[in-house]
């Protein structure tokens, strides 16, 4: 069954997003108002090193009040190549620049609420150019081992679904 936007209507703009409300028909032909969300791509990276340890960011997400492994990710710029942001984003927020990257996976993290797409990349190397840039952005950034990773997840250290994905992803192609 197949849902049809048939109109939409911005509430809500920021350089990250915007709020819609649309008007959605329904397959018996009712109409009901919708929000959702509208999002800039997300670049995600990390980098899996020889001794099978991945890089994370241990950091705190106020909105949901949690602490946990993440990896480097940010927004898409206006015209930025999406592998090239995630390099960006790597360095930025780690102070390791990613050998050439390899795309992972796609997810839509909540796409019954918004559009957003995370794109997911990773290096088998990384170079330490010095102190992140966004050392904001996380508590501390750690070597994990990789055969870690899905008890991690499986006890909550890893609460993102997006970047549960992808190091249970990471950990197949590297030790399954």
């Amino acid at each position: 069954m197949r849902w049809k936007n048939l109109m939409e209507q911005t509430v809500y703009e920021n350089r990250w997003f915007r709020v819609n409300l649309a008007d959605v028909e329904l397959p018996d032909g009712r109409h009901l108002d919708h929000y959702l969300i509208r999002m800039r791509a997300v670049a995600v990276a990390t980098v899996v090193n020889e001794a099978n340890e991945v890089l994370l960011l241990w950091r705190h997400r106020f909105i949901t009040d949690t602490w946990g492994w993440e990896l480097a990710a940010g927004v898409v710029e206006d015209g930025e190549d999406v592998a090239v942001a995630a390099a960006r984003e790597m360095e930025e927020e780690t102070g390791w620049r990613p050998g050439p990257l390899t795309h992972l996976l796609s997810v839509e993290p909540s796409n019954g609420l918004t559009d957003a797409v995370h794109h997911i990349y990773w290096s088998e190397r990384a170079e330490y150019v010095g102190d992140p840039e966004d050392d904001f952005e996380s508590d501390r950034r750690e070597w994990v081992p990789l055969k870690l990773v899905p008890d991690m997840v499986a006890r909550g250290e890893v609460p993102a679904a997006n970047m549960a994905a992808a190091l249970l992803m990471l950990h197949h192609l590297r030790l399954g």
